[in-house]
């Protein structure tokens, strides 16, 4: 296996084309990654190559002597970034200027054979790698002719990393295969994406949920509407902000459900309810909902959602983890890990993620609706909530703990967002403590690092505001 270590640029999609034609197989790395992770990620898939931009080689030889299977280092320098070339490295640009190349007549026919190895989250521990075999990307184009359906004069936009699943299916894969035009930021920025869109002219860009939120957060302009997009693809839209995104950007919104480990549904534009994340698709894959003995639910109530396709094995390969790999696939079914309840027709809605939901008094409580809330406060630009251990020490219990982001040249008024909480939650809704902080920790997919914010309050570290003091 090789990795590819860099943002987006053009040389991570060579390098994804090249290895899946000679079956080498590629494990796209985000940057962001660093230190103890990035040596895991590395060490885990046994990676013998790494192609690595510039800006990203610094912290690459930080980690590269823990890296025993390491053997080459390819560089893609760009003279923007203004890093001198290293002759301790392939230049990977040199190559690529080349006219004639040496004959590579290894070849993969296999469809079966692995093509990329992506990373999980890790947003409760170690990221697992799971093996996407090359007949994935037809599954990408189906999906393109059922769900997405771009035309050829469509312009695709996508701000999340292509070391992510999503840019791949919903952006990448389908530009490649109906020749269209897609556009792909280094690095996703939540203030500039409408300029951008107006700017290369795209009618549609896919996003998660939590970016949507901030975006929606981004303080109102007269311009808002005047852009060309038409239709924004989305994965966890906050209920709250639906139907006002949809009208203050003039925008649909088309939202879905899938993960790199398998599981898809869709709801169509117009179609359903709001908050829906959609249905299955008949004749591909079937859905259940089912308590901890897997016994079904019916319409209402919230239990782990299982799915399995309609034709062939549901399997998931992670690397190094046989054992995890079949629990996961138990019965024949993917345990998703997501809490979910269906209507009475048949429309999915997301409750929580196994495992994070919080207590407290005895009401369950779902963070993201307490996020959604506090993020309409004209100065946060992001939050995430999460609980700690109670301090009135019932078991299970928790404390909510609201971590607090404000824009640029803004701060954050305590008692202004208590004000706030106690006039739109209900009591026991309301965080016990704030924690204001530069910017919340994110993994790779966007998704905020709750057990790394929890670490720095439990230890006190930041400036942390308690609601007691604000009664």
């Amino acid at each position: 296996s090789f990795a590819v270590f860099m943002r987006n640029y053009p040389e991570f999609i060579y390098a994804l084309l090249a290895g899946t034609t000679i079956g080498a197989v590629m494990v796209p790395i985000d940057p962001r990654n660093r230190g103890d992770r990035l040596k895991f990620l590395l060490n885990n898939c046994g990676a013998k190559a790494v192609i690595v931009a510039d800006d990203s080689l610094e912290t690459l030889e930080e980690i590269a002597g823990d890296i025993p299977s390491l053997k080459l280092v390819s560089v893609a320098y760009h003279k923007e970034n203004g890093v001198p070339v290293s002759p301790k490295y392939h230049a990977l640009n040199e190559t690529l200027a080349k006219t004639t190349w040496d004959t590579v007549d290894q070849r993969i026919m296999d469809v079966r054979h692995p093509m990329q190895i992506i990373y999980t989250s890790g947003t409760t521990g170690d990221p697992k790698g799971v093996a996407i075999r090359n007949n994935r990307t037809g599954l990408f184009n189906i999906l393109n002719s059922l769900v997405w359906k771009y035309k050829k004069d469509d312009v695709l936009y996508n701000g999340l990393s292509l070391t992510h699943g999503n840019a791949q299916s919903v952006t990448l894969f389908p530009a490649l295969s109906m020749g269209i035009k897609a556009v792909f930021s280094a690095r996703f920025t939540k203030s500039r994406i409408w300029d951008i869109c107006r700017k290369y002219g795209c009618t549609s860009f896919s996003l998660l949920g939590g970016m949507m939120a901030g975006i929606y957060n981004e303080p109102e302009k007269p311009n808002d509407a005047d852009n060309p997009v038409k239709v924004v693809i989305s994965a966890g839209t906050p209920v709250p902000m639906w139907e006002g995104f949809e009208k203050r950007f003039n925008v649909q919104i088309l939202e879905w459900y899938g993960s790199v480990e398998g599981g898809f549904a869709y709801r169509p534009i117009g179609k359903g309810p709001v908050g829906s994340f959609g249905k299955p698709v008949p004749g591909v894959m079937e859905f259940k909902v089912v308590d901890d003995d897997d016994n079904e639910l019916p319409p209402g109530e919230t239990g782990e959602l299982i799915c399995k396709l309609t034709k062939g094995d549901t399997r998931v390969d992670y690397i190094g983890k046989p054992e995890e790999s079949k629990e996961k696939t138990k019965g024949g079914w993917l345990r998703t890990g997501d809490m979910v309840h269906r209507d009475a027709e048949g429309w999915y809605f997301f409750d929580f993620r196994k495992g994070t939901e919080l207590r407290r008094a005895g009401d369950f409580i779902q963070p993201e609706y307490v996020e959604t809330v506090i993020g309409r406060h004209a100065d946060v630009s992001e939050v995430c909530v999460y609980g700690v251990p109670a301090a009135s020490g019932a078991p299970g219990e928790s404390d909510l703990v609201a971590a607090l982001a404000p824009f640029e040249g803004k701060a954050i008024d305590p008692g202004t967002i208590y004000a706030m909480c106690g006039k739109d939650l209900e009591a026991n809704f309301v965080p016990s403590f704030l924690q204001v902080v530069d910017e919340i920790p994110k993994t790779v997919t966007e998704k905020a690092l709750a057990r790394v914010l929890k670490d720095a309050f439990l230890k006190g570290e930041g400036t942390i505001y308690k609601h007691d003091d604000y009664r």
